[in-house]
């Protein structure tokens, strides 16, 4: 028998997949994945501490990999001592290293997105994206849960 695994089973190892290949990948360039998210919130604009915390504190739901910080205040510790981003007072901005670095990681993160969603014309994504935003807010999710 020939069963089509189901949704949960595709979405698991997609998510496991995208994970793997964001870690390895960053990895090579110093950072993690939760830092290369603060540095891209800090790329739009300063934000205070308690704004980067509320930002990544849906990610902390989950165990941190081995070796890395396991809150989001570690992660901007090492991005500070690593002079990538800077402190005035509550409010955290990108050096001039940091900027650079993040145009950096943006194209490698693009690079991996590309890769990943190849073969999949823009309207299959689109489609993708719609499907599982109505499953969401069918299983009880709404907008007012974005954060």
């Amino acid at each position: 028998m020939n069963a089509q695994r189901p949704i949960g089973y595709w979405l698991k190892l997609v998510d496991s997949l995208i994970s793997e290949q964001f870690a390895t990948s960053l990895e090579e360039h110093g950072v993690t994945r939760r830092q290369w998210q603060l540095l891209n919130l800090l790329g739009a604009k300063p934000h205070t501490s308690e704004e980067l915390m509320s930002a990544l504190a849906p990610f902390f739901d989950e165990v941190s990999p081995e070796g890395e910080p396991a809150s989001p205040a570690e992660h901007l510790t090492e991005l500070l001592e690593s002079g990538w981003v800077s402190q005035d007072g509550d409010s955290y901005a990108l050096t001039d290293r940091g900027t650079i670095s993040l145009e950096r990681l943006t194209e490698l993160v693009e690079g991996m997105r590309e890769r990943s969603s190849a073969g999949v014309t823009p309207e299959q994504y689109e489609t993708t994206i719609a499907t599982l935003q109505r499953m969401a807010t069918n299983l009880g999710w709404s907008e007012a849960d974005r954060a």
